[in-house]
Order: structure tokens, then C-alpha cells, then sequence
């Protein structure tokens, strides 16, 4: 039986336009070309890096005294009696809390002392009679490791022991579906400087590649499609070898 549109040619199919045909041709393509390119190594962050050292030491005595306060960490502050400004707060990407009545507070690189002077002189100046402020680190970024990426949960980890790379893909639940395991970045403070390393995933978990250690304050980033834009900027200004620059994140 003839096509209504195709009269004279019995059973046949209607023929794509070359137009068309161009489109799905091309799209084909490009799908190839993703497909080899999400499961193999590359980049510039160097591979098999022997010189990859252990972080830098903390430079503060501890958390009480010493310890200046850095961005991503959760503050809590109390305010004697005044319940609707004690909590907890966290410290932004700009090193700034936000706290009602005297808006945004600059904390980053103060001690805890400093910070309770400067919340106390702040509540004092317009809206409390000798307020007693106290101020505590509930949760220290530098003790952490931060996994991003693509990875099937994304986020800030408290480190108890220690751990290897594998195990702290693991805390994130794994990678992605669309993840490129071949291509790992740690980013870590060595000699005052940020500096980075890939490391094969597959590699790792066949026995082929040692399973690296990871310590606190380190960056972990899997690439893959939910790698954020400015991890991608990073990451392709770094250089091949293996003697790092430091860079800014």
C-alpha cells in the first residue's frame, strides 16, 4: 500500500532530506568525539607526581587562642540573653557572618577574641548595654576535606583519621555517572603555595597506581560534567610539570 504523500512508491520510506541527514550525520559525530573524550586522561595537572609532599603544618597552636578563623567554617555565637542573635553562622567565601541587627561581620584571619571584641563593641553602639558576647569555632574547614565535582554528593567532610584518595571518593558517595574517573585533582597547600596533582582512579582501584593520602584543608575535584566553571579555569592554568605555581581559588 502506497504512502498518501508517496504515491508510486510502494512500501517505501520517505527519504530524509539532505539537509537533514547533514544534522543527524553531524550530531553522530560529535557524540563520538564526546564519548572519547570523557574516559581518558589529560589536562595539564600532572600524573604519577613523586614529589607530591604532605601538606603544610597548621600554623596556629589551636582552635582556643590561636586559631584564625577561615572562610567555611561555622561559627556559634551567643549573646547572654538575647536568644534571636545567638546561633550558629557561617563564615562565607568572602570571610564575612551575617547577624541580625549589625549585618554583615568580617571574620576571617580574627581569633575568636578578636571576633567576640568586635561583635560586643558593634551590639554597644546602638542596640545592647554591655552585651556579653561569647564567640566558638563549632566547625573548622582546615579540618576538613572538600570533595566537589562530579560525584554523587558533593561536600565538606570531617576528617577523624586517616585517609586515603579512594576513601574519600567513597564519603562522597562515588562518582557520578558522568564522571571521568581518569581524571582526579587534589589541591593542597604546600610551602605557602596552592599547587595540584591528578591521579587515575581506575589506575588506583586495579592496583596499577597507589591509592595517594589525602589530609585536611585538601580540595578534592573529579572532572566530569558537574565540574563548576571556575574549578575548569583552574585546572587547565595549571602547568605539566611537576614543579607547581600558585594560583588563587
Amino acid at each position: 500500500m502506497p504512502y498518501p504523500h508517496q504515491s508510486g512508491q510502494v512500501g517505501s520510506v520517505p527519504a530524509l532530506s539532505f539537509v537533514a541527514f547533514l544534522r543527524v550525520a553531524l550530531t553522530v559525530v560529535a557524540c563520538a568525539v564526546l564519548a572519547s573524550c570523557a574516559g581518558t586522561r589529560g589536562g595539564p595537572i600532572p600524573y604519577n607526581v613523586q614529589n607530591f609532599a604532605a601538606p603544610d603544618a597548621p600554623t596556629t597552636v589551636g582552635l582556643e587562642e590561636d586559631y584564625k578563623i577561615a572562610p567555611l567554617d561555622t561559627l556559634h555565637v551567643n549573646v547572654f540573653q538575647v536568644a534571636d542573635l545567638s546561633n550558629d553562622y557561617e563564615v562565607d567565601l568572602t570571610g564575612t557572618i551575617s547577624m541580625p541587627l549589625i549585618g554583615s561581620v568580617r571574620a576571617v584571619d580574627l581569633t575568636t577574641k578578636q571576633l567576640n571584641q568586635k561583635i560586643t563593641q558593634l551590639l554597644s553602639e546602638k542596640y545592647l548595654q554591655h552585651p556579653d558576647v561569647s564567640v566558638a569555632v563549632k566547625s573548622s574547614s582546615t579540618r576538613n576535606i572538600t570533595v566537589d565535582g562530579s560525584v554523587r554528593q558533593a561536600g565538606v567532610f570531617a576528617v577523624t583519621g586517616r585517609l586515603t584518595l579512594l576513601q574519600v571518593i567513597a564519603l562522597a558517595h562515588g562518582t557520578d555517572d558522568n564522571a571521568n574517573p581518569h581524571r582526579v585533582a587534589v589541591f593542597r597547600t604546600i610551602q605557602g603555595q596552592r599547587t595540584a596533582a591528578a591521579f587515575d582512579l581506575t589506575s588506583i582501584r586495579r592496583g596499577q597506581a597507589e591509592d595517594p593520602r589525602v589530609y585536611s584543608g585538601d580540595i578534592v575535584v573529579v572532572d566530569g560534567s558537574k565540574v563548576k566553571g571556575t574549578w575548569t579555569t583552574i585546572m587547565q592554568a595549571l602547568p605539566l610539570l611537576g614543579i607547581f605555581r600558585p594560583f588563587g581559588i
